[in-house]
């Protein structure tokens, strides 16, 4: 499961956008929400992937993706959002289902033509570049058979924020191997890499 800054992190949203669109009525609510907690699971940062490239540049309004999931439900698809791609073509929203893409939003239902595009992979966001989920840097793995998708050091079961914790603590990269050995300086400083762009989303949301 994902903290609110790590799903943003993952996700190209910023934290204040996943706190306004998980309100009612929710664009994309979580998983695990309390009135205390909440956290993101793997396949809930897919589907808010989906919901960051429509958002692009503010080509597709919250509205318009509000309706189209609307539409979408109302065709019977209620599985998790992140089992239905949906893509932008020309002024409307589609969902591309095997080799047919219908229309969500101008003329639900309607089949039309258009582009598959890989949100796993990286794109513009609204405010700025999404980097790929799978390895958003090299060294650094997100596999969703590997700690339920929490980010790790590739090749190991290591969380990336245990390295970067270490060299926080004054551990030199080239040390990192006295407490996992399979983690050599290079590794190390992918994790922390990674980390120093986790936290770019935690500044933003603090000086927001």
């Amino acid at each position: 499961m994902y903290s609110t800054v790590l799903a943003a992190a993952l996700s190209g949203a910023s934290v204040g956008q996943l706190r306004y669109w998980r309100r009612q009525p929710p664009v994309f609510a979580p998983e695990y929400q309390t009135p205390h907690k909440v956290l993101y699971s793997y396949r809930d940062v897919v589907a808010l992937r989906s919901i960051t490239y429509l958002r692009q540049k503010d080509v597709t309004s919250l509205q318009d993706i509000r309706k189209s999931i609307k539409n979408l439900r109302a065709m019977g698809k209620i599985e998790h959002l992140s089992e239905y791609k949906l893509v932008r073509s020309g002024n409307t929203i589609v969902l591309v289902d095997g080799d047919e893409a219908i229309d969500l939003l101008r003329a639900p239902g309607n089949a039309m033509l258009a582009d598959l595009v890989d949100i796993f992979g990286e794109f513009d966001g609204r405010i700025g570049r999404v980097l790929p989920l799978q390895q958003p840097v090299p060294g650094v793995v997100v596999d969703p058979e590997i700690l339920s998708g929490f980010p790790v050091v590739e090749g190991t079961r290591v969380g990336y924020d245990q390295v970067a914790g270490l060299m926080d603590d004054d551990v030199p990269a080239e040390e990192i191997s006295r407490f996992f050995p399979s983690i050599g300086a290079e590794a190390a400083l992918a994790a922390q890499q990674f980390a120093d762009y986790v936290r770019r989303f935690d500044v933003q949301d603090q000086a927001g």
